[in-house]
């Protein structure tokens, strides 16, 4: 009898989800929200959607328009792919899709989202965000840092002229990029780099994890009754283990120069990032909490290491694939230098570089750092295009498919800096075909520290070494596949040869 009632309780359980699939659209319908392909029990659109979100989003929405609702599991996103529509959001209607979404992970890892990033909208959030503008990653504030740059900057190529000097060995670009930028960003928040080489091995490798995206997807981010299952798996454990090994090593590093703070002062030109927020924390009667500190400092590694690494390698293999693009970068950042009488490049110089910044927005649109943005999340309902959006809706604005639609750029898959010379479009979210960055109040507010790093990486492999691929290689024929994950990165990481240039020896 039992063996007779489990496939009827089978198609019973099919039914009932069929019946509240057709429910579910049906009432999508009489609210009138987006067009939306067709969803299957439980899972939604997953099953449509590849690991490479952005290009799966914009076959979706070449077939069902510019604004479309997918499903993951039960949660639904309102997908975007036109600056007019990604305007009315941005802008328009921007305070409405101010609040970002939280996921378990990021509520454990940055203190229950007490940051600049992921903070929801409010008065503290604007107050995180006027001390990241104004205290840290202002234009000024950027300047004070020029020196770090430059020694790191230094040190890479020495390193390179002393692997070169081995003929023919590649270098692998990513990795030395990620290093640089993780070196960098170190010395500019704590005043320091962590190597393990000086004994502190621990701190080393947490330092080193700080700029490591894996944070996993929960159970309960999908389906909020499975959340129990994160638990079983070992994510929340996981999780709340990396959280204390984070703290732990802020907590330490705040300890430490708040002791060193007692015994000497330093002029506020010398202020690491660390020393900056302190004293904001002391001065600001406990509006800025420790927590508040400790999270806008993760804020700094998990947002500014990767972008800047990942946007100079595609930068460099971009010129790699496009050898006289590659040439007439190099004839302007050596021209510059030597009209100028040095022997090397400083950053004042690359004000006067103007091809090679639109080789870093040609790199930009082609290859943005966050192809759909940070998702966004609606703090109440809005009308977009004549479509409703309902409250606690997340949004994400697919910027790789704005940047390649061939309605808004000519030869639109195709890398052409020049384009650049004559569109005045900078990163500012002005101008929504062009939305590197974001736009709106949610921009990032680190622009000028990550060009900042770009600019002065690539000006400087480009000035001291002419670069080949490994073996003599089809350079036209260089595999540009993208590694699946949020970030745009390259699936198999550039190697190049350097080999140095003879002016520069």
């Amino acid at each position: 009898m039992t063996m007779d009632l489990i496939p009827l309780s089978v198609v019973v359980i099919v039914f009932s989800l069929y019946f509240l699939q057709r429910l579910i659209r049906s009432r999508s319908k009489q609210s009138n929200l987006p067009p939306s392909p067709p969803t299957l029990p439980l899972i939604g659109n997953i099953h449509q959607l590849g690991g490479l979100l952005h290009r799966s989003f914009r076959d979706l929405s070449k077939k069902y328009g510019p604004i479309i609702l997918v499903h993951f599991g039960p949660v639904p996103i309102v997908v975007v792919s036109s600056p007019a529509i990604a305007e009315q959001i941005m802008k328009t209607h921007d305070l409405v899709f101010a609040n970002r979404p939280m996921t378990t992970s990021t509520k454990i890892i940055l203190y229950g989202c007490v940051d600049v990033g992921l903070a929801p909208y409010s008065e503290k959030w604007k107050q995180l965000r006027k001390i990241c503008i104004t205290e840290l990653l202002s234009v000024k504030r950027v300047k004070t840092f020029k020196r770090v740059r430059e020694e790191e900057v230094a040190c890479m190529v020495e390193s390179i002229h002393g692997s070169s000097s081995l003929l023919g060995i590649p270098i692998d670009v990513a990795a030395m990029l990620h290093d640089l930028s993780n070196d960098i960003l170190c010395r500019c928040v704590f005043g320091r780099k962590y190597k393990g080489d000086d004994g502190d091995k621990r701190s080393a490798d947490i330092a080193k994890r700080l700029t490591t995206k894996s944070l996993p997807m929960s159970f309960s981010d999908l389906f909020s009754s499975l959340g129990w299952l994160d638990t079983l798996t070992g994510v929340i454990g996981r999780l709340k283990k990396t959280a204390r090994e984070f703290d732990q090593f802020l907590d330490q590093i705040i300890e430490e120069r708040i002791a060193r703070r007692t015994r000497h002062d330093t002029t506020d030109d010398e202020k690491d990032f660390v020393d900056l927020l302190l004293r904001i924390h002391q001065e600001d009667d406990g509006n800025l909490t420790r927590d508040n500190v400790k999270a806008l400092i993760l804020d700094m590694f998990f947002a500014g290491v990767d972008t800047s690494a990942i946007a100079a390698e595609w930068a460099m293999s971009e010129l790699i694939k496009n050898p006289k693009i590659m040439e007439k970068a190099q004839e302007e950042v050596r021209r510059v230098v030597r009209e100028k009488g040095k022997h090397k490049v400083d950053e004042e110089d690359i004000q006067e570089m103007d091809y090679l910044k639109c080789v870093i927005k040609e790199t930009l649109r082609l290859h943005p750092p966050s192809p759909t943005l940070l998702p966004r999340e609606t703090s109440q309902s809005a009308n977009i295009s004549g479509y409703h959006i309902p409250p606690k809706t997340k949004v994400m604005i697919n910027a790789w498919a704005i940047h390649r639609d061939p309605d808004l750029w000519s030869s639109a898959e195709e890398f052409i800096p020049d384009r650049f010379m004559t569109e005045n479009l900078d990163f500012n979210g002005q101008d929504l075909k062009f939305l590197p960055f974001g736009a709106g109040r949610r921009i990032c507010p680190g622009i000028p520290f990550g060009l900042a790093v770009v600019e002065l990486n690539l000006a400087n492999l480009l000035f001291w070494f002419d670069w080949e691929l490994p073996g003599g290689a089809d350079k036209e024929g260089l595999d540009m596949t993208e590694a699946l994950g949020i970030e745009h990165s390259r699936k198999f990481p550039l190697q190049l040869v350097p080999i140095p240039h003879v002016n520069q020896i």
